[in-house]
């Protein structure tokens, strides 16, 4: 199923403002709350949604790279952001745009894990990011990358025990006698750090948060079409977060390497074709590189340097699926720079032909004359 605009998600346009694009998702999510919508599937599902428009709408790099290659540009792993995250993933991202509503976190900095009951602080592990170099082949059909990453994850036998001062909920409420009352202050735990966890026991070498860094190859996807300086965000592949906590992303930035004959230019190619003299006057063929397999292409009779000859659909296709670019030959006449005798006879006996002088060369000398001066 094809998923929806993100703008018709939060009900934008796309010239929307950052203020604009925070209150909306505020007031889709507050609406679409399973807090609100118990047992309600579809409310769950929407509330999704509207996070993961969110997350790319409201991150600027991520907004301008979804206007330019839709869903594919920002895509991330199976599933995409809504049907690979959990609540946890929204409220430890997010849960400062919801304050104080369904039991926030509010001042102390803590999002809510769960619904009802707790309001410990989920904290996300930090984000890796790696280059990845693809040929031009790869960019035209898509590739499968394996990859190695080396990155933290949680120790094997660590164990973790509820902070005994705020009792698991990473938070910590102070009460204090004033002149206008009593008045009620919550804050994050100290102890914990807003976690309500901490670890209990660890194998050797692991860190204070039970992690250890260990080397993981995966695959990834690459979809066609894809350009230098791309950025693919992959979710939860990247570092684990302290005490169970969510997963960063791994960003795979694409690099791409150098054709020997090819230049790219967004979906199109352009190749320089070097013909000779004689080809040009008379007509001819020549081959031309793709970046699979060979084309080839009919010179006409008085073909004139710096003819563009346009093989339609020879390029490279849109991230989005729409259609492929174009392979654009520029012609250039090959002007020889060394002559026998009996070529330079020919020559100026042609020389003084109306067949061979230029229509458009306004200049004292003819084009011939230059050509005789090049060689003197």
């Amino acid at each position: 199923m094809a998923k929806r605009d993100y703008y018709e998600i939060l009900g934008l346009s796309k010239s929307a403002q950052a203020a604009e694009i925070k209150k909306a998702y505020r007031k889709m999510a507050l609406k679409h709350h399973p807090d609100k919508n118990p047992d309600n599937p579809k409310a769950e599902q929407l509330f999704k949604e509207a996070a993961e428009a969110y997350e790319v709408l409201g991150n600027p790099e991520k907004r301008q790279r979804y206007d330019r290659f839709g869903h594919e540009g920002v895509r991330g792993g199976a599933g995409g952001f809504g049907g690979g995250m959990s609540m946890d993933d929204i409220f430890s991202q997010f849960g400062d745009i919801f304050g104080g509503a369904f039991g926030g976190a509010g001042g102390g900095g803590g999002f809510r894990s769960g619904f009802g009951g707790g309001q410990r602080r989920v904290f996300k592990g930090s984000n890796l990011r790696i280059k990845v170099k693809l040929e031009l082949k790869e960019i035209l059909n898509g590739a499968t990358k394996k990859i190695k990453v080396n990155k933290l994850v949680e120790a094997e036998g660590v164990t973790f025990k509820t902070c005994e001062t705020c009792r698991g909920t990473g938070q910590v409420t102070r009460v204090a006698n004033t002149i206008l009352g009593q008045m009620q202050t919550t804050s994050t735990c100290p102890t914990c750090n807003g976690i309500g966890k901490s670890v209990d026991k660890k194998p050797a070498g692991a860190d204070a948060n039970g992690l250890v860094r260990k080397e993981e190859v995966m695959s990834i996807e690459i979809p066609a079409g894809v350009e230098e300086g791309m950025q693919l965000n992959i979710r939860g592949k990247g570092n684990a977060g302290p005490a169970g906590g969510v997963a960063g992303d791994l960003l795979v930035v694409i690099e791409e390497v150098e054709h020997p004959h090819l230049k790219r230019n967004g979906q199109n190619l352009h190749y320089d074709l070097y013909v000779n003299f004689i080809d040009a006057v008379l007509g001819g063929s020549s081959e031309v590189p793709m970046i699979e397999g060979k084309a080839k292409i009919t010179i006409e009779p008085g073909t004139q340097s710096g003819k563009l000859v346009r093989l339609r659909g020879k390029g490279l296709p849109h991230v989005e699926a729409y259609g492929k670019g174009d392979l654009l030959v520029n012609i250039n006449i090959w002007t020889p720079q060394e002559l026998s005798k009996e070529e330079r006879k020919t020559l100026e006996a042609m020389r003084d032909s109306e067949n061979f002088a230029p229509k458009d060369n306004h200049s004292e000398k003819g084009f011939f004359q230059k050509v005789k001066d090049m060689f003197e």
